[in-house]
């Protein structure tokens, strides 16, 4: 006999935290209302960091990735950890879904399947050009670079023709460990925003606004950025759903961020299927939304 059915995976500074600040307190209370929301379909639920060394994975039927957000930095790790778990327990969203979504790569999926993306180029990892030959041969004249693998900004940088040499060391150390992804510096970002669409089982339940801070480009609240509730277009919901059907597999959730690019065009910012933050605090009914979907579909009466 399993001994739950679903295991919270969080990281390892946000189990039992000694000091919990404004940011660690959203962590404690957005898992809290997925484990209340799991335990009210009658589903014993516990919570655990993923790299847990104690804890035997088989005696769970399946782990549903919340707040794993430490997992880009133990990339490693983390790969051949799932690679282990998925021969013990079944994950939510799936191996298969995850390690297509890990890398920024998948982006160029979903433009094959008529989702646009904004103009980006990828960049290989040990590819010699140096930041000025990119440039030049795109016509990129302000523009931003980010690891094909991250999360939370790492190795996000703005770059301009007047400040393009600045860069140039720090990129060739950086492509010589990996890919990365160049794209036109998107002014509507900045000026109107980036959306976040939540889609539970393929429909939408809410959004939310990111702003940057005065001053920043990145959205992030790790960054300054602050987040608005947002009442999105049928457009802009139906823009997401689509973009979520195009994956080869109907995840359980998914983010979709979205923006208005340069051309006026909506276009995918990211596609999020690992552990995205979701607002559930903002929009508990979603968090009741995934947990029956959770019962209706993977765990059937």
């Amino acid at each position: 006999m399993k001994k739950f059915d679903i295991v919270i995976l969080s990281e390892r500074r946000y189990v039992n935290p000694k000091i919990v600040d404004n940011y660690t307190k959203n962590v404690l209370l957005e898992d809290d209302l997925v484990q209340k929301a799991l335990e009210k379909e009658g589903l014993k639920v516990t919570r655990l960091s993923w790299d847990n060394p104690d804890f035997n994975w088989s005696n769970t039927k399946y782990v549903l990735f919340r707040t794993t957000w430490d997992y880009f930095d133990r990339f490693t790790e983390f790969s051949a950890w799932l690679k282990t778990i998925r021969q013990q327990t079944k994950l939510i969203n799936s191996e298969a879904i995850i390690r297509w979504n890990l890398d920024k790569h998948y982006l160029l999926d979903l433009q094959k399947k008529g989702i646009h993306i904004c103009e980006s180029y990828f960049i290989e990892k040990g590819e010699s050009n140096s930041l000025q030959e990119i440039a030049a041969k795109h016509n990129l004249e302000n523009f931003v670079i980010k690891p094909c693998i991250s999360g939370a900004g790492r190795h996000t940088y703005k770059i301009t023709s007047e400040t393009i040499a600045e860069y140039e060391n720090t990129f060739q150390k950086l492509i010589a460990e990996e890919a990365f992804i160049v794209q036109p510096f998107q002014k509507n970002i900045v000026e109107k925003g980036e959306i976040s669409l939540i889609i539970i089982n393929g429909k939408f339940t809410h959004a939310v606004l990111k702003i940057a801070k005065p001053g920043d480009f990145r959205v992030q609240d790790d960054f300054g950025g602050t987040v608005h509730d947002y009442k999105p277009t049928s457009q802009e919901i139906a823009f997401a759903e689509k973009a979520v059907l195009a994956c080869n597999e109907l995840p359980v959730y998914a983010r979709v961020d979205i923006f208005t690019d340069n051309d006026n065009k909506l276009a995918i910012a990211e596609l999020e299927l690992i552990e995205p933050e979701l607002w559930f605090r903002n929009h508990p009914e979603a968090a009741i939304q995934l947990s029956q979907t959770i019962k209706q579909l993977i765990i059937p009466n």
